[in-house]
């Protein structure tokens, strides 16, 4: 605060106090009260928590690392106490209920806690209309995603709407895929060898460096054999 904005206050406060509104503290607590270094949140301060590069912004790694490296629950207590971490930012979460359902499974009596690590298998697929994409584990399916190309992707290559595919099978799946070991199939050949490709434009490395946020393998897969994925992009 500057000196003359310090000398204001101290006049301010000096009529209230003498006009009765407010009084001197005659209480001990706020003594071991630790002050914050701001009241409010600099715009400074939240940029520097922020890792920014030409291609976009993300949160700075070193700021999430406790909760990115945290441990599997192996009781309820340990499920409670991640389920009440993920609640305290429940507004920001869409549809939390239905992310959270298998961890509150697991509060229920007699529900073992086995982690396999089972492998996620996704198919992925797009057309002049749309994306489409099936997650699948141990032959089983588990859900179905399809979305209309927007008005920008229309313009897109066959090759980059492919990779778009990918990349919206990762995010709109990510709270079953990020961390886990993940094998994508795709009817574009050329993605197989994506992630050794030196030539790439600037949106193919932008899609590039989402689909490497995740343990995933991508391989080929014929069109004809792909078709419930072929069918949701049209």
């Amino acid at each position: 605060m500057a000196p003359a904005e310090l000398r204001e206050l101290k006049s301010q406060l000096k009529e209230l106090l003498e006009k009765g509104f407010i009084r001197p503290n005659y209480t001990q607590f706020n003594r071991i009260t630790i002050k914050n270094r701001y009241i409010l949140p600099r715009i400074d301060d939240l940029f520097d928590k922020l890792k920014v590069s030409t291609e976009r912004v993300k949160v700075d790694p070193s700021k999430i690392q406790t909760v990115v490296e945290w441990r599997p629950s192996k009781s309820p207590t340990e499920v409670r106490s991640l389920l009440g971490l993920a609640g305290y930012n429940i507004r920001f979460l869409k549809g939390f209920s239905i992310i959270a359902s298998p961890w509150t499974k697991l509060l229920h009596k007699e529900v073992k806690f086995i982690w396999e690590g089972k492998e996620y298998v996704v198919y992925s697929d797009a057309s002049h209309n749309g994306l489409g994409c099936v997650l699948m584990q141990e032959g089983k399916f588990i859900s179905y995603a399809s979305q209309k190309l927007k008005p920008h992707e229309l313009n897109y290559p066959t090759h980059d709407l492919e990779i778009a595919a990918i990349v919206f099978a990762l995010k709109i799946w990510r709270h079953y895929l990020f961390g886990e070991k993940c094998h994508i199939f795709t009817d574009h050949k050329s993605l197989k060898y994506l992630g050794t490709q030196k030539e790439l434009n600037l949106r193919q490395r932008r899609l590039l460096e989402l689909i490497k946020d995740f343990d995933c393998t991508i391989d080929y897969h014929p069109g004809k054999a792909n078709v419930v994925a072929d069918v949701l992009s049209r």
